[in-house]
This record gives C-alpha cells, sequence and structure tokens, in this order.
C-alpha cells in the first residue's frame, strides 16, 4: 500500500488521527498541558492592554506566568491555517461537496457553495442582514458561552476529555452534537426560512 500525501486533500484519518493523539500525549507528558482552544480566547482578553481595574474579575491573573504557551499555540493555528490557504491550496481546485449537501443547502438559499464559507451567512454584507447578524453574532455568542459552561471546546473535550474517560466530557460532548443537530435541522432552516 503506497500513501501518497496531496498538500490540497485533508490527510486521511488513519494518519492526522495518530497525530493529534500524539500531540495530546506530548502537551500532557513534557508541559503538563491539557489540549483545548476555548480558554484561549480568554486569555488573550487578558493580555489586552487594558487597566485592571476596567477587566472584570473573570479576566485578572497573571496570564503571561500561565497562558503564554496556548498565545503560541493560537499563533500557530493562524500561521498554519495562512500557510495552507495562500501556499498550499489550489486555486483551480474549487471545494467540493456532495450531491447530498448541495442538494439539501441549495433549498435554503445557500446557493455559493464553492467557497470554504458560503458567502450568504459569512461576509460583511450578510452581517448587515437581520438573519446573517442572528447567525454570526448570536451564534458566536452561544458557543463561546457553551464552552465555557461546558468546561471546555469540542477540541478540548472530545480530544482530551474522552481519551482520559472523563465522564463530563462524554456528557459536554453528547450535548454538542445534540446542539449541532438541532442547529442543523430546526434552526439554521428557520432562520434562513
Amino acid at each position: 500500500m503506497t500513501i501518497t500525501m496531496d498538500p490540497v486533500l485533508p490527510w486521511p484519518w488513519y494518519i492526522a488521527g495518530p497525530l493529534i493523539g500524539l500531540i495530546v500525549l506530548a502537551l500532557l507528558l513534557f508541559g503538563g498541558k491539557v489540549f483545548g482552544i476555548s480558554a484561549n480566547l480568554r486569555h488573550a482578553c487578558a493580555a489586552l492592554p487594558v487597566p485592571e481595574s476596567m477587566k472584570p474579575g473573570f479576566l485578572r491573573y497573571d496570564w503571561r506566568r500561565t497562558s503564554l504557551w496556548n498565545l503560541a499555540f493560537d499563533a500557530g493555528i493562524a500561521a498554519g491555517g495562512f500557510i495552507c490557504i495562500r501556499l498550499l491550496s489550489n486555486p483551480a481546485a474549487p471545494l467540493s461537496l456532495t450531491q447530498d449537501t448541495v442538494a439539501t443547502l441549495q433549498p435554503l438559499g445557500l446557493t455559493n457553495l464553492t467557497s470554504f464559507l458560503p458567502s450568504q451567512l459569512i461576509s460583511w454584507s450578510a452581517l448587515a442582514t437581520p438573519a446573517g447578524a442572528l447567525i454570526i453574532i448570536g451564534d458566536g455568542f452561544l458557543v463561546g458561552f457553551g464552552a465555557r459552561w461546558a468546561g471546555g471546546c469540542t477540541s478540548g473535550h472530545v480530544i482530551s476529555g474522552l481519551a482520559n474517560l472523563q465522564f463530563s466530557s462524554l456528557v459536554a460532548v453528547v450535548g454538542f452534537f445534540i446542539g449541532g443537530l438541532f442547529m442543523t435541522h430546526f434552526i439554521l432552516p428557520l432562520v434562513l426560512g
């Protein structure tokens, strides 16, 4: 069996999955860190040059001592995304969705399905519409609130929490999936109606 790595296509699960697992293991063994993303926004907000008296108590802590690795991790994600989109992607090969996905999205008014994000939902012009503002701002707030309420995000609970056999992560993951299905099948069609 020959494994070829095309920079345009996602890596196969049997390569990407073990690599993610090794990263989680390395973070835990060599740094005592738990893999997750949602707490990084808190660290970024705490790092803003705002007087301490104006920050809520949630953001008053020594972020330099506890979270520099998180901010470096975020910078790596941003740099990796930039490199993949600008240097490794093939502009001649547009995003390819299955016909079932296209057939499901088109009746909802999502017709520009050749880019990574549908411009009818995620764009400056969409933000000016009530449905777009609700989706972009409202969903962003709900995702952020939910991640903090659940004690972590999908990457933290799914990748680290389930690997550590934490029951709270199992409950959170089930909640994430139920919420995603509810959003996809009931809320999104209602908003885009």
